[in-house]
């Protein structure tokens, strides 16, 4: 690996977690330039779950604040993370890579579209939140079910998972949409840290590759939850749209 690539690396580490912090889509800028570097698709894939992992817990551990009075809710949402997550990154080793490789252009797509509509899914979240008053401190009884689901989704690829789970959670719980979004880090760090465990015992990881983005996501994880607020949140948008489309042409004409 040239001392180019490691640079890019390490600076896209650094993007997506403040992005995952904020947005919760950062896959969608690690990912593309690992295969832009000649990285097969499925270790890219694993490496780059193990490496933004310290980046998750750094923008996590940044909003514990958040989190103070959560405990009910994080001890009854956890479980399906964890399920879920394991469930994601067992169907990404016992499916055929080639079959991860024919999908990736999908998920990709699917990522992009969902970090597209964010801003109007958000407003609608914002809308349908101030109706679910009177919930249980636990929240809707599909809250749960549904995080399940997003935690398969994000062991097995992850990109916008973080835009999933703030449109169950901002639905199905009684709480302040600042405090879920903290909620929606934990979440996500707990689906990202078991499917990790998974490919580490499971399927061989680049390294060199999950360090660079560990390091980088570290310090992005804590500009997102410090500064990452008050960036502009369309420019945030309109990188991952422009880095996840180049992406999918790519893809499409290899």
């Amino acid at each position: 690996m040239s001392v180019v690539e490691a640079a890019a690396i390490l600076l896209a580490g650094v993007g997506a977690g403040t992005i995952n912090t904020v947005v919760g889509s950062g896959t969608l800028i690690t990912f593309p330039t690992l295969l832009a570097f000649g990285i097969p698709p499925v270790t890219a894939n694993v490496s780059n779950n193990v490496g933004l992992v310290p980046g998750a817990l750094s923008g996590t551990l940044a909003g514990r604040r958040e989190l103070a009075g959560q405990r009910r809710l994080v001890r009854a949402l956890a479980p399906a993370s964890l399920v879920g997550g394991a469930l994601g990154a067992v169907l990404l080793l016992v499916l055929p890579a080639s079959a991860f490789a024919a999908i990736v252009p999908a998920l990709i797509v699917l990522g992009v579209v969902l970090v597209v509509v964010q801003p109007r899914l958000s407003a609608w979240v914002a809308r349908r939140h101030e109706a679910v008053g009177g919930l249980p401190p636990t929240g809707a009884w599909w809250v749960a079910p549904s995080v399940l689901l997003a935690g398969v989704y994000g062991g097995y690829f992850g990109a916008a998972q973080g835009v999933l789970l703030m449109a169950v959670l901002g639905n199905g719980v009684a709480d302040s949409l600042n405090r879920l979004n903290a909620t929606k880090n934990l979440l996500s760090t707990v689906v990202n840290g078991v499917a990790a465990a998974v490919f580490i015992l499971l399927e061989p990881i680049d390294w060199t590759v999950a360090g660079l983005i560990a390091a980088g996501s570290v310090v992005g994880g804590q500009v997102g939850a410090r500064i990452g607020r008050r960036l502009p949140q369309p420019v945030l948008r309109g990188v991952i749209v422009v880095v996840g489309t180049v992406a999918v042409l790519a893809l499409l004409t290899t």
